[in-house]
């Protein structure tokens, strides 16, 4: 006896209850079911997350439910990393203190700009339980034995009851046919290995996560007065992670390559307490605390399947590729990806679109979006001198990448996946925005990498040799095709941001009314976002278009360039006219286009009496 449905999904973990619930949000009719080996709740690493995962918990309609278990609100991250012995911060909140306000609150204001330290028995069980209330019908301590195919296509899974089952049970049920087969099981991946996808690891360092839970750590008594920041302090073999769940339990855990821990000679218990009692910061939160005596491994690196979809089967979440947890994006790469997913799922089944393009598009978007974030964590491993029992380590991933430690080779370097197609229309890498990244190189290295926008004033497009092709885009539930500008690699899309700027660049090159033009542009195209944003959004973009070659700058005489400036470590990058010879100029209330941001912070950063890191 065979259960028959529309999409058959292995795992009910967040990928898979994210899929689940939006295929049944956009398309009711749909049959949907997740078989999951566990039963909920249950432990599982990954519980930092970042700002850009809230927007798919509201379109799931399950951020209030989220935010309703009181979890930890994130307010970014404290590092101890790179050249630097000091504390340093990324937060995800400029220009503002976060500010203690009741809770359960709605998803507007600050916490737009936030996000969870979730504790992934309970977070992991709200999603599960959402998406059985949207209609999926879900079976826990339930395997997929195994995957029947025919050559590229699935034909069907064989199922064996396990546990205790939670949620439906099989009723002598032993097989499972469905239009579309999706594996969501994490790194088991179950079908990925069924039907002979290899995996690429594009990184040289292999490691392995040791952790366990404590109670009552001295940070863990603190949560509930305000915001909370995941705590990463570097030692000597790998890193550390202190990430409060809740009002007494701490997730604590160490990174460290596979390759150190087999030659050390010790348990991984052993390297986990003394990578412990070896940080002053993190033993001194532990003194008074005590373990839940849970104690896990897993491998922990970094790979991307070679393929994420079939003639009727997709990869999502950790199945089609996992990125080092020194991002805490986890989450958000799996979740985020699961919505591609679910979009690609409904537009194949409405069948308007070319189902190669709609395939194509999912697997290209998600892996580059995995890429990203192993380029990324390979340059965080590859500038930190606190390593020092894993110097070679590095080393190798450097001189592999070609990095370097030169923060504007590693800038340019990290943008070669593309600033503009990692998320479609918007600049930035690794779901940082290209403020952020350089904030982060500056952290590492000690230099704040140069703005390619304050060295020009007029400007040309130049899309010569590109060509155009349609790349996929997103939005309430259905796909578009944007047409885009593609040349080695790298994509200009007519879409959002990028699009305002291309329509402005193609009637003005100077710099101020080219800028005036993009914010009617923008403004046309809907981007509604304060002016002060908006303007921003702009500096981003021509920076990236300058970066990636589709815009060619020159410097002529006697008119104004944008000053970019950021006193280390504020995050906040400062923007304002200047003008050579002459200095920072007046403004003209009368013309828009002439606004000055920050213009008072900007004259005292410009003043050569103070202390001040020059973009």
């Amino acid at each position: 006896m065979a259960i028959t449905c529309d999409v058959a999904i292995i795992g009910g973990g967040p990928a898979a209850a994210t899929l689940g619930t939006l295929l049944r949000k956009y398309d009711p009719s749909l049959n949907i079911v997740l078989f999951e080996r566990e039963v909920f709740p249950r432990d599982h690493i990954g519980e930092s997350q970042i700002p850009h995962l809230m927007s798919v918990l509201r379109e799931m309609d399950v951020w209030d439910k989220v935010e309703a278990a009181n979890f930890p609100v994130k307010v970014g991250g404290l590092y101890r990393w790179g050249n630097s012995t000091d504390l340093w911060e990324l937060d995800f909140l400029r220009n503002e203190k976060f500010k203690d306000i009741p809770r359960p609150s709605p998803f507007a204001g600050q916490r737009e700009h936030t996000a969870f330290q979730v504790d992934r028995s309970i977070y992991d069980e709200i999603l599960l339980d959402h998406a059985k209330e949207a209609g999926c019908t879900v079976y826990e301590g339930v395997r997929v034995l195994d995957v029947r195919r025919d050559g590229d296509k699935v034909l069907g899974f064989e199922l064996q009851e396990m546990n205790k089952p939670g949620g439906d049970t099989l009723n002598g049920e032993t097989e499972v046919t469905a239009k579309w087969y999706i594996d969501a099981s994490g790194n088991s991946g179950i079908m990925r290995r069924k039907m002979d996808v290899e995996i690429d690891a594009p990184t040289k360092l292999r490691n392995i996560a040791v952790w366990d839970y404590w109670q009552n750590t001295d940070w863990a008594t603190r949560v509930g007065i305000g915001g909370t920041e995941i705590l990463v302090l570097s030692v000597e073999w790998g890193w550390l992670w202190f990430i409060p769940l809740g009002p007494t339990r701490t997730s604590l855990g160490l990174v460290t390559p596979a390759e150190y821990l087999k030659q050390s000679g010790k348990t991984p218990e052993e390297l986990y307490m003394e990578a412990i009692r070896s940080e002053p910061t993190i033993s001194k939160l532990v003194e008074k605390a005590s373990r839940e005596g849970k104690l896990e491994t897993t491998k922990d690196w970094s790979f991307v399947a070679s393929r994420l979809y079939g003639e009727n089967w997709f990869l999502s979440g950790d199945a089609a590729g996992f990125a080092d947890p020194i991002l805490s994006a986890g989450l958000t790469l799996a979740q985020a990806g699961a919505r591609n997913l679910t979009y690609t799922l409904l537009e194949l089944n409405r069948g308007e679109l070319d189902a190669g393009f709609l395939k194509e598009s999912y697997d290209q978007i998600q892996t580059r979006r995995i890429r990203n974030h192993i380029r990324f964590a390979d340059y965080w491993y590859s500038t930190n001198a606190h390593f020092s029992d894993l110097k070679k380590y590095c080393a190798v991933i450097a001189d592999a990448e070609g990095i370097g430690l030169r923060p504007d080779d590693a800038f340019r370097w990290m943008g070669t996946g593309g600033f503009a197609s990692d998320t479609l229309g918007v600049p930035g890498a690794g779901a940082f925005s290209l403020s952020a990244v350089k904030h982060n190189i500056r952290a590492m290295s000690g230099v704040y990498p140069r703005w390619e926008i304050e060295r020009v004033n007029s400007f040309k497009l130049n899309t010569e040799g590109a060509k155009l092709i349609d790349l996929a885009s997103y939005h309430e539930g259905k796909v578009y095709k944007v047409q885009c500008f593609e040349r080695d690699g790298k994509v200009l899309p007519n879409h959002r941001a990028y699009g305002a700027m291309y329509e402005a660049l193609k009637s003005e090159s100077e710099l101020e009314p080219l800028m005036e033009k993009y914010m009617f542009a923008a403004q046309k195209r809907g981007l509604s976002i304060e002016y002060e944003a908006m303007f921003r959004s702009g500096v981003d973009v021509l920076e990236a278009m300058l970066t990636e070659g589709w815009v060619e700058g020159e410097a002529l005489p006697n008119a104004r360039f944008l000053g970019m400036a950021c006193a280390y470590p504020d995050q906040h990058v400062h923007v304002g006219w200047y003008q050579e010879g002459v200095g920072l100029t007046s403004v003209d209330p009368r013309r828009r286009s002439q606004v000055v941001l920050d213009m008072e912070r900007l004259e005292k950063l410009r003043t050569p009496a103070t202390p001040t890191v020059m973009a």
